[in-house]
């Protein structure tokens, strides 16, 4: 058995990293220390003034592991690739976890390409960007495709073999020289490739003048087409540049990082400058911030960013230092294979950057603040529908439940759970019916709800000894049940054997399996379909439904159990999914129609016929696709 007081006796005094795990052997939090022995046993020592949050994490401390390493930045390096792995809920987390675009040039080649490219390797190719967005990177790549005709395509060109070769269309479409099909020179295609090379870097003055003499030349001769694809070409240019517009001094490539934070809420805004032009913003949210300083968050993020990007750049300017910051000088130099300089600027150019980037952070702050009020109302006005129309005290957490199986094979049920009208995913359940054989669903939502709540009566006695609880602990205000009478009375009847109150409500559907109304205090209630809360009962019915079928396909695959569907003849995989798609149960399918069964666009008469055919044969019972 695992002593907490006995294993930090045993901790060394060198660097490394620390994993803090709780009775389920779930990580909770990686650190990393250059004294392991210390660091650790502080988290344990009363004598030390915890945050909050950390006091709540310690108490959820089962077991700890440690690893040690060769050096501190070593351990800043395993801890960071932890972190990204298991995603622990008491670390501060970068939210967004992307990669960016360059454009590649392959100059290593005979004859050079341009490419797209969210990898930069050390394959001796000139990469440009990272740019923000991949739909800027394909523009660009097309405006250089119709500038210099630069082979796009992933043909291997060499001259011996150049004669066998066959055009294609973007030669014909003149946005590529040919090379293939040895159209152009090899010292020519260069010439256009170092005009691409200059261009990238920026030297748009240049291109826009020569254009421009040649659109008044065709617009001279009356070529007015001809003028008129130089005008659009010289348009592209400078709506290239006006996504640029903001540049700096010197040609340097940096990164501007800035924090906007407001209670548990942290946007991280980044622009990024590269040989002096703004190419390209980007912010992400940070979460389980709670009690982290804008040194500590802005460290945190800085780590999981750069792990993640291919291109670093010579200076990172930031608001204030992050926590550690020689430190990560040291990572990012070794990372880079030369200084990367982190500053924080006071004055001048860079200082109004940094403002800049700072007011784009707050400024996306307070507009996902506005939309989770507006999101938060919408769903609270649901609520509040709701709770009038079946005349509750509230409806604060409401749970779903529905049951799913394959002619009694592998019955499971499903529970999810919304809180203020917005689902609240970690407490969904998963059961596999156990006492159960056979398509009973009233059966199986007995075992369902039994299960539930004795386990959470259970937990409750266990909370009041003073032992941890789960979710299963918080009982909801209403219960939703997919189904009428025959469920809801189901459900009824255990909440009684266990002298529980709760209201039961069920969620009545029309012959399409589209939801209808509600049905409770032995009536049935129809609802608008303008109304709020029809579409939140919808929503819940519908959430209900997904997860209990996933589940259950889960465990379909997991067992091979062959659908019914492949024994149709003239059904192969790809109208077997589009069936699927179509109808939730076997009594859906066989119930339909020739015409809607032609509806589906991978369908046809044949198949449709078929489909009828098979059905009129089979006497199978219902069961979930």
């Amino acid at each position: 058995m695992f002593s907490i007081d006995e294993e930090l006796k045993k901790l060394p005094k060198e660097p490394g990293i620390y994993i803090m795990r709780d009775k389920e052997d779930l990580i909770l939090y990686v650190g990393k220390a250059i004294n392991l022995k210390n660091r650790v046993r502080s988290y344990f020592r009363e004598s030390t003034v915890k945050t909050p949050k950390i006091k709540k994490m310690v108490s959820l401390v089962d077991h700890f592991e440690y690893m040690v390493t060769d050096s501190e930045l070593e351990a800043l390096v395993l801890e960071n690739n932890l972190i990204k792995e298991h995603k622990p809920k008491y670390n501060t987390l970068l939210k967004d976890d992307k990669t960016y675009p360059f454009i590649k040039v392959t100059v290593q080649e005979e004859y050079p390409r341009i490419l797209f490219s969210r990898i930069m390797k050390k394959d001796r190719a000139k990469y440009f960007g990272p740019f923000a967005g991949a739909k800027g990177v394909k523009e660009t790549i097309e405006l250089i495709s119709k500038l210099y005709q630069i082979r796009t395509c992933n043909k291997q060109i060499t001259q011996e073999d150049c004669s066998s070769q066959r055009a294609c269309l973007n030669y014909h479409m003149k946005q590529c020289l040919g090379p293939c099909i040895g159209s152009v020179s090899k010292e020519e295609y260069q010439k256009r490739v170092d005009q691409a090379l200059l261009f990238l870097s920026g030297n748009h003055s240049k291109v826009i003048a020569d254009l421009t003499n040649k659109m008044n030349h065709a617009s001279d001769n009356m070529e007015f087409e001809t003028a008129i694809y130089y005008r659009d070409l010289i348009e592209n240019i400078n709506s290239l540049d006006q996504s640029q517009k903001i540049t700096t001094k010197d040609m340097e490539d940096k990164d501007i990082i800035a924090m906007a934070q407001e209670g548990d809420a942290a946007v991280v805004q980044v622009f990024f400058v590269r040989s002096g032009k703004l190419i390209g913003r980007e912010h992400f949210h940070m979460t389980n911030i709670q009690e982290e300083t804008t040194a500590d968050i802005l460290r945190n993020f800085i780590i999981q960013f750069y792990a993640g990007t291919p291109f670093l750049p010579k200076q990172i300017l930031v608001q204030v230092p992050p926590t550690e910051m020689e430190l990560i000088e040291d990572w990012l130099k070794e990372k880079r294979g030369s200084k990367v300089k982190i500053i924080t600027p006071k004055i001048g150019d860079k200082e109004k950057l940094v403002e800049l980037a700072l007011k784009n952070a707050a400024m996306v702050l307070k507009q996902d603040r506005e939309r989770i009020e507006r999101e938060e109302t919408k769903t609270m006005k649901a609520v509040n529908e709701l709770v009038e129309l079946l005349q509750l005290q509230g409806a604060n957490r409401i749970e779903a439940y529905d049951i799913s199986n394959i002619s009694g094979f592998e019955n499971v049920g499903s529970m999810v759970v919304f809180e203020k009208g917005k689902t609240h995913r970690s407490d969904y359940r998963k059961f596999k019916i156990k006492t159960v054989s056979g398509p009973d669903d009233y059966a199986c939502m007995r075992e369902v709800l039994s299960r539930r709540f004795r386990h959470g009566i259970r937990e409750k006695e266990q909370q009041m000894e003073g032992l941890l609880a789960t979710s299963f602990t918080k009982f909801p205000d209403l219960i939703l049940m997919d189904g009428g009478k025959g469920q809801v009375n189901i459900a009824k009847a255990v909440l009684e054997e266990l002298g529980m109150n709760i209201p039961v409500c069920g969620m009545v559907k029309d012959d399409h399996h589209n939801t209808r109304g509600l049905y409770y205090e032995n009536e049935e209630i129809e609802i608008s379909k303008s109304q709020e809360a029809f579409k939140l009962v919808t929503r819940i019915q519908d959430e209900a439904h997904r997860f209990a079928i996933e589940y259950h396909r889960l465990l379909r695959r997991k067992n091979n159990v062959k659908s019914v569907l492949e024994e149709i003849p003239g059904i192969g995989l790809v109208r077997r999914k589009a069936l699927m798609r179509e109808f939730d149960t076997i009594d859906h399918l066989r119930a339909a129609t020739i015409e809607r069964l032609c509806e589906i666009p991978e369908m046809n008469q044949r198949s449709a016929r078929s489909v009828l055919e098979f059905f009129k044969e089979s006497t199978e019972p219902s069961e979930p696709l």
